[in-house]
């Protein structure tokens, strides 16, 4: 597994913007919070990763149908779906200086109920002690899915099936997708957005 940077100007992998917008109190509030607790950089990822997965809950597994999309708007809801989950996620680790972007992943939404092929989001984030980046997915953790931090064997939410049309991504890319984004914005309700989830990304045109 090759992961691939979409640019190799690192300080787009640390850039504060609307959405990931850690220069909100609440997320630079908690990011300290995690960082004292943690005892170096490797730990802290570690430690911000474990709490976007399991402190932030997926939006679907708590049937909410509110959307969160921005860092902060995440973390005061206590919930977002895998997008938003990994703009929380990404906005935490760039406010300590880890550099974070973003991974899409084309999957089935369901086997049975939504046979279509739609994207899913988790983060790419440089490991500086061992100078490599590694993949992580912070969606949450239920019956059928464990996501695991690894700097080695990597473990995320969903294993890909290629024979079913899904595909996986290895490049890193330092903003969120806009198509990606026009979707949330534009969708007043989770159920709204299960209706027209991202089939494809601008990126990729």
């Amino acid at each position: 597994m090759d992961i691939i940077l979409y640019t190799n100007k690192i300080d787009e992998y640390l850039k504060h913007d609307e959405v990931i917008d850690y220069q909100n109190e609440m997320i630079a509030e908690q990011a300290d919070i995690l960082f004292k607790n943690a005892d170096n950089e490797l730990e802290f990822i570690k430690t911000a990763y474990k709490f976007v997965r399991d402190n932030i809950s997926h939006s679907a597994d708590i049937n909410e149908d509110m959307i969160t999309c921005t860092a902060s708007e995440v973390l005061k809801a206590g919930h977002g779906i895998c997008f938003s989950k990994s703009h929380l996620l990404a906005a935490l680790l760039r406010y300590k200086s880890v550099p974070t972007g973003f991974c899409y992943q084309k999957l089935i939404l369901d086997d049975e109920a939504a046979p279509v092929l739609v994207y899913h989001g988790l983060n790419g984030v440089y490991i500086k002690e061992y100078r490599k980046w590694i993949r992580l997915d912070a969606r949450g953790n239920k019956n059928g899915i464990n996501a695991q931090f690894s700097t080695e064997i990597e473990q995320l939410a969903y294993p890909i099936c290629p024979e079913k049309g899904e595909k996986d991504s290895f490049i890193v890319y330092p903003h969120p997708d806009t198509n990606v984004m026009e979707k949330l914005r534009k969708s007043k309700t989770r159920t709204k957005l299960w209706d027209n989830l991202p089939t494809e990304l601008e990126y990729n045109k």
